[in-house]
C-alpha cells in the first residue's frame, strides 16, 4: 500500500511564516472608508466580503445615486452584466442576511431614506425580479428534495424573507411603468434591442409565472410566516384575482402616462393581451376601462389604441365583455327603456361604444355580426345595450353598416330552422333589432326600406312566421310585419293589419313603436357619476331619515331646594298601618342569567326589522349574530307582507337578493338553508316577473359555489309551483297585516285563548324546514302520481311488459303494501288541472325560456368556467329537474306549452353534450328521463300534434331511451332501479303515440 502513494515534492515552512489557518476577518465600515467607494467594482467586492450595516448603507446610497439624478453613468436598474452581478449578492446574500434590520430601520427612522426603501430602489428592475424568482424556484426545490427535514426551517425562513421582498418590490400603479421606463433607456431608438427587452418583460409579468411561484412558495413557507412576528403579511402575489386587478391598474397607469410612444403603447397591448388569459378576464376589462374610460379627464382615444395592436379575437373577446358590462352595470335596470332619463343613459353608452370601437373596422365588424349572431343580440339583457349598439353603428357613416343588419336580420328571420329550434328569448330580441335597425335605416334611406319590403325573403319570411306551429313565434312575426308595413305605407287601407288583439294590446304597440326609435351619442358623464356620487348618496338618504319636531318637554314640578341632608327617623308603627299592600312576587329565573360570567349575557337585544332597509342592513351585518338570526327567521314574512304594500319590495328587490344568495352560514343557525330559501321564495312570490329571470341570470353569470347555484335552481323550481297553486306556504298565511285580523279583545270572544294557542302551535308545527333535497322529493312525488295510472293498466293486463306489472310497482311505488292492488284497480286518471292562463304565460316567460335560453347561450361560450359549472353533473341533473317541474307546473292550458315543449325537447334533451354527460352518470340519465316524462304527461292530449311536428324527435328520444332500459340492471334498489321505471314508463308513452299516429310521422321522416 505504501509503494502506491508516491510524494511528487517535499516543503518546508519556516515557523516564523503566516500559518496555514487564519482567522478572516469580516470587512467592515472601517477597513474600507467610503472615500474608497468610486466604482460599481467597488460596491460588488465590498458586498460580497460580508459588510457591516453602516457599509451596506453607503453601498446601497452609491448604488442609487444616478436614480437621484447627479449624473452617475452607471444604474443598476438597467440590463448589464455588471448591474446583474449585484442584483444577485443582494438577493441572495444581503436580503436574507439583512431583512430585519432593513425594516426596522424602515420603522424608526421616518424623516430620512432608510436603508429599506435604499434596497428597494436598488432592485425595482426586471433583473431583481427574475432573480429573486430564480431564488424561490431553488428554495423550492430544496424544500421538496428534503425529505428528512434537515435544513427546512433555514429554506422556510428564506422563503418567506424573498416573498416580502418581492411583495415589496411591487406596489402601486406605476411600478410597471418605471421599471419599462428604467429598463429601455437609450434602447428606444434600437429596435433589436428594444423587442427581447419587451419580450422579457411580458414573459415575467403576464405568463402567471409570479402567481405560480410565489403561490407555491407561500404554502411551503406558511409555517414560518405563522410562528413569526410578521406572519400577517399578505402574499397578494399568489392570489390571481389581486394579482390581475394590480396588472390592470398598471397597464392603464402606462397607456395613460405621458409622453406617449408607439413602443410604449405597443408593450401595454401585449401585457393586456396576455392578462386577459390568467382567468380573470372580466374584472380585468372592468378595471381597465373605468381607469382609461370612465374617468373625469381621461382620454378616450387612449382605450381604442390600447385594443388596435390586440389579435382581432382578443378584440372581439374584449368588446364583448364592455356590451355585458354595460348591459349590467348601466341598462338592464331600466327595463323597456320607458322610464325618466333613460334615453340620456343610453346616449352616454353610445358615447362609450363610439370610443372604444374607434376607427377599426374589425371591431365595428364584430358589432354586426353580435347583433345577427344566432346566438347573439345580448341574449337574456335588456333592450338598452342593443339600442345603444345600432345607435354607435349609425354613427359610422364611412360604410352602412346598419342596412347590413337590417337584411341579415329579415333573412335570419324568416329561416325555417331559426324559427323551429331557437329559444323564444332569443327570437324577441333578434326581432327588436329588426325593429330598430329598420327605423335606422327608413330616416336615412326610405327607398332601401320599400323596396326591401317587396323582395321575396320578406315575403318567405312573414309566411313563415305565420305558418309556424308555435305561438310566439306567429305574434313576433305579426308584430314586425305590422310595424315595418305602418313605417313604408302612408295609406292605412294599404297597410298590413292582422286585425288580432294581442298585436294591438301593450305588448303589441310596444314592439311596433321600436321603428321609431332614435338615440344619438352622447357625453359618458352619466356613466362615471352614479360610480361616485349615487351610492353615498342612497346611504346618506337611508341613513338619515327626514327629521320630526322634537316633542315639546313636559312641564317640570317645581321643588324645593335641600339645604345639606335631611334625616328622618321612621317608627315600626307606619310600616304596620300597610298591611293591605301587596309585595311583588319573586320573578322567575331568566335563562339569560344562567351564564356564570355576566359579561356574556345581552341585554339590549336587537328588534326584529318592520321595513325593508332595516332588512339589508341586518343582513350586510355578518358579524353580528342576533342580527343575522332575526333577518333570516323575519325575511320570508316581512317580504311577503310588504310585497303589496308600497314599493319597498320592488325598489330592494335586487339587493336583496343578492345578499340571500351570497349569505354563508358563519354562526351554524339552525335551519340555516331552510330560511334563506323561504326568503328568496317569498322574493320571487312577491316580484316575479321582476325576480323570476334575475334568478336564472344569477344561476348561469354569478360568481357562485355549486350549492348556492342548486339553491337558486331550488327557489325557482319551488316558487313556480307556489304560484301556480301546486304548493301552499305556511309563510303567507303569517303575512298578512294587523288590519285584516281581528283585535285581541275581539277575537277572544270568538276563538278562547286556549283554542288560540293550540292553532299557533300547530302553524309553528306546519312550518317544517325544507330538507336539502326538496327538489328531488317534489321531482319523486310526481314521478308516483305520472306513473299510478299506468300501474292501473298494468295491473289489469297480464300481458303487459314485465317492467310495468302490478307487483314491480307495489314494490317502487307503495313499498311493499299489500293493498297496493286494490288502491291501483280503484284508482282512476287524475283530472287535468286548469291554471288561469296569466299564471302559466307567466312562469313560461319568466321562468322557463330565461332558463333555456342562457343555458343554450352557454352551450355556444367559450369560457371554460361557465362551460365546467354548467356541465357539473349534480347542477346538470338538477337543473333538468327544475325545467321538467317549471313544465308540470305551466300546466296542459298553457297558450306557450308547444314552444315550451320545442325549446326543452329538441334543444336541450337531444343535445349530444347533455347526453354525452349522462352516460355513465346515473343522475343526469334520470334527470332527462323526468323531463321527458313530465313533458309527454303535459302533452298527453298534445300527442298528435307532437308526432306531426317533431316526428324525428320522438323517434330519435324512443331509440335512446330503449337503449337506456336495456342497458340498465335495476334488479335492486336505489338509483339504477329509479332510472330503468322511469325509461320503461316514458317508452310505454312513446310507443303508445307511435303506434298510434304513425302515419302522421311517415311524411316527415321521408321528407
Amino acid at each position: 500500500m505504501d509503494g502506491l502513494l508516491t510524494p511528487v515534492s517535499t516543503t518546508y515552512r519556516a515557523k516564523d511564516k503566516a500559518p496555514l489557518l487564519e482567522e478572516v476577518k469580516p470587512l467592515r465600515k472601517d477597513s474600507k472608508p467610503d472615500n474608497s467607494l468610486n466604482s460599481p467594482e467597488d460596491a460588488l467586492e465590498i458586498l460580497r466580503h460580508e459588510p457591516g450595516y453602516q457599509s451596506l448603507i453607503s453601498v446601497l446610497q452609491f448604488l442609487s445615486r444616478d436614480q437621484a439624478g447627479d449624473g452617475n453613468a452607471f444604474n443598476i436598474t438597467k440590463p448589464s452584466p455588471l448591474s446583474a452581478q449585484l442584483v444577485q449578492v443582494l438577493v441572495s446574500e444581503i436580503a436574507p442576511n439583512y431583512w430585519t434590520l432593513l425594516k426596522e430601520d424602515s420603522t424608526s427612522n421616518k424623516k430620512r431614506r432608510s436603508g429599506f426603501d435604499l434596497l428597494l430602489a436598488c432592485l425595482r428592475s426586471i433583473t431583481a425580479i427574475n432573480a429573486v424568482l430564480t431564488r424561490l424556484r431553488a428554495l423550492i426545490q430544496e424544500a421538496k428534495s428534503d425529505g428528512a427535514g434537515k435544513g427546512k426551517s433555514d429554506v422556510s425562513l428564506n422563503l418567506g424573507i424573498l416573498l416580502d421582498l418581492l411583495c415589496a418590490l411591487l406596489p402601486g400603479d406605476d411600478c410597471v411603468q418605471q421599471i419599462w421606463s428604467s429598463t429601455i433607456a437609450g434602447h428606444q431608438e434600437n429596435p433589436a434591442k428594444l423587442r427581447p427587452l419587451s419580450q422579457e418583460l411580458l414573459a415575467t409579468f403576464g405568463s402567471g409565472r409570479i402567481i405560480s411561484v410565489t403561490a407555491e412558495a407561500e404554502e411551503l413557507a406558511k409555517n414560518r410566516r405563522k410562528a413569526d412576528m410578521d406572519g400577517n403579511i399578505d402574499i397578494w402575489l399568489a392570489d390571481g384575482s389581486k394579482y390581475t386587478q394590480w396588472l390592470g391598474r398598471n397597464i392603464a397607469t402606462l397607456q395613460s402616462s405621458e409622453p406617449s410612444s408607439e413602443h410604449k403603447t405597443k408593450f401595454a397591448s401585449g401585457l393586456f393581451a396576455k392578462a386577459l388569459r390568467l382567468g380573470y378576464s372580466d374584472n380585468l376589462i372592468k378595471l381597465t376601462l373605468s381607469k382609461l374610460l370612465l374617468t373625469k379627464g381621461a382620454d378616450p382615444e387612449r382605450f381604442a389604441l390600447l385594443l388596435d395592436d390586440l389579435p382581432v379575437m382578443e378584440q372581439r373577446k374584449v368588446l364583448s365583455s364592455i356590451l355585458k358590462l354595460f348591459s349590467q352595470e348601466y341598462l338592464d335596470r331600466l327595463g323597456s327603456c320607458e322610464s325618466e332619463g333613460s334615453s340620456t343613459l343610453i346616449s352616454a353608452v353610445t358615447g362609450a361604444l363610439n370610443s372604444v370601437v374607434g376607427f377599426s373596422d374589425a371591431r365595428k365588424g364584430h358589432l354586426v355580426e353580435w347583433l345577427t349572431n344566432s346566438s347573439g343580440a345580448g341574449l337574456g339583457e335588456g333592450i338598452g345595450i342593443r339600442r345603444a349598439v345600432l345607435a354607435a353603428l349609425f354613427q359610422f357613416t364611412e360604410k352602412d353598416y346598419m342596412t347590413d343588419v337590417l337584411e341579415k336580420s329579415i333573412t335570419q328571420f324568416g329561416d325555417q330552422l331559426y324559427i323551429k329550434h331557437s329559444p323564444t328569448l332569443q327570437q324577441e330580441a333578434h326581432a327588436q333589432v329588426l325593429l330598430l335597425s329598420a327605423g335606422y335605416v327608413y330616416r336615412r334611406s326610405p327607398f332601401k326600406v320599400a323596396s326591401l319590403l317587396r323582395r321575396s325573403v320578406w315575403m318567405n319570411a312573414i309566411s313563415n312566421r305565420l305558418a309556424a306551429t308555435h305561438q310566439r313565434a306567429r305574434f313576433l312575426g305579426m308584430v314586425v310585419g305590422e310595424g315595418l308595413s305602418a313605417l313604408v305605407e302612408k295609406d292605412e287601407k294599404k297597410r298590413l293589419n292582422f286585425q288580432m288583439d294581442e298585436t294591438n294590446q301593450t305588448e303589441g304597440r310596444w314592439y311596433k313603436q321600436l321603428v321609431h326609435v332614435s338615440d344619438q351619442a352622447g357625453s359618458i358623464d352619466p356613466l362615471i357619476e352614479p360610480r361616485r356620487d349615487t351610492a353615498p348618496t342612497r346611504k346618506a338618504n337611508i341613513q338619515k331619515p327626514a327629521k320630526k319636531p322634537a316633542p315639546a318637554p313636559a312641564p317640570a314640578i317645581p321643588k324645593q331646594p335641600q339645604q345639606g341632608f335631611i334625616i328622618e327617623e321612621l317608627s315600626d308603627d307606619e310600616y304596620e298601618e300597610d298591611d293591605d299592600l301587596v309585595p311583588y312576587a319573586k320573578p322567575d329565573s331568566d335563562a339569560e342569567d344562567s351564564d356564570d360570567d355576566p359579561t356574556l349575557v345581552t341585554r339590549n337585544k336587537p328588534t326584529a326589522p318592520v321595513y325593508i332597509r332595516d332588512l339589508i342592513r341586518y343582513l350586510r351585518d355578518i358579524d353580528n349574530y342576533d342580527h343575522q338570526k332575526l333577518a333570516l327567521t323575519t325575511a320570508p314574512t316581512l317580504i311577503r307582507r310588504k310585497a303589496s304594500y308600497g314599493t319597498e319590495v320592488a325598489e330592494h328587490a335586487e339587493e336583496l337578493a343578492s345578499l340571500l344568495v351570497g349569505l354563508q352560514d358563519k354562526f351554524e343557525i339552525d335551519n340555516f338553508d331552510d330560511l334563506r330559501i323561504q326568503g328568496m321564495i317569498a322574493l320571487i312570490a312577491a316580484q316575479p316577473k321582476l325576480m323570476a329571470p334575475w334568478f336564472a341570470k344569477t344561476f348561469f353569470d354569478g360568481d357562485y359555489s355549486i350549492s348556492q347555484r342548486a339553491s337558486v335552481l331550488a327557489v325557482l323550481g319551488l316558487s313556480a309551483r307556489e304560484l301556480a297553486g301546486f304548493e301552499t306556504s305556511t309563510y303567507s298565511a303569517s303575512a298578512s297585516f294587523p288590519s285584516k285580523t281581528l283585535p285581541d279583545r275581539i277575537e277572544q270572544l270568538w276563538i278562547g285563548p286556549n283554542d288560540k294557542k293550540q292553532l299557533e302551535d300547530q302553524r309553528m308545527k306546519s312550518l317544517k324546514p325544507l330538507p336539502p333535497n326538496a327538489l328531488e322529493n317534489v321531482a319523486r312525488d310526481l314521478v308516483s302520481d305520472m306513473l299510478a295510472p299506468m300501474a292501473a293498466d298494468a295491473a289489469d293486463s297480464v300481458a303487459g311488459p314485465d317492467v310495468l306489472k302490478l307487483s314491480t310497482f307495489r314494490s317502487q311505488l307503495e313499498g311493499g303494501n299489500a293493498n297496493a292492488k286494490v288502491k291501483y284497480k280503484t284508482r282512476t286518471k287524475p283530472k287535468i288541472r286548469s291554471i288561469p292562463n296569466t299564471t302559466a304565460q307567466l312562469i313560461s316567460v319568466s321562468f322557463f325560456s330565461p332558463l333555456v335560453a342562457r343555458f343554450q347561450a352557454a352551450l355556444h361560450s367559450s369560457s371554460r368556467t361557465t362551460r365546467g359549472v354548467l356541465f357539473h353533473p349534480y347542477l346538470l341533473g338538477l337543473y333538468l329537474k327544475t325545467l321538467g317541474l317549471l313544465v308540470h307546473a305551466a300546466g296542459p292550458s298553457t297558450l306557450s306549452l308547444p314552444e315550451m315543449t320545442t325549446e326543452l325537447w329538441g334543444g336541450l334533451l337531444l343535445n349530444t353534450s347533455i347526453r354525452a354527460h349522462a352516460v355513465g352518470d346515473l343522475g343526469v340519465t334520470q334527470a332527462i328521463l323526468f323531463a321527458l316524462l313530465a313533458l309527454l304527461d303535459v302533452n298527453e292530449d298534445r300527442m298528435r300534434d307532437i308526432c306531426r311536428d317533431m316526428g324525428r324527435e320522438v323517434v330519435e328520444t324512443q331509440e335512446w331511451v330503449a337503449t337506456v332500459f336495456e342497458n340498465t340492471r335495476g334488479d335492486g334498489g336505489g338509483e339504477e332501479n329509479q332510472v330503468k321505471m322511469l325509461s320503461a314508463a316514458v317508452l310505454v308513452r312513446l310507443r303508445e303515440g307511435i303506434e298510434k299516429y304513425q302515419l302522421l310521422m311517415v311524411g316527415d321522416l321521408i321528407g
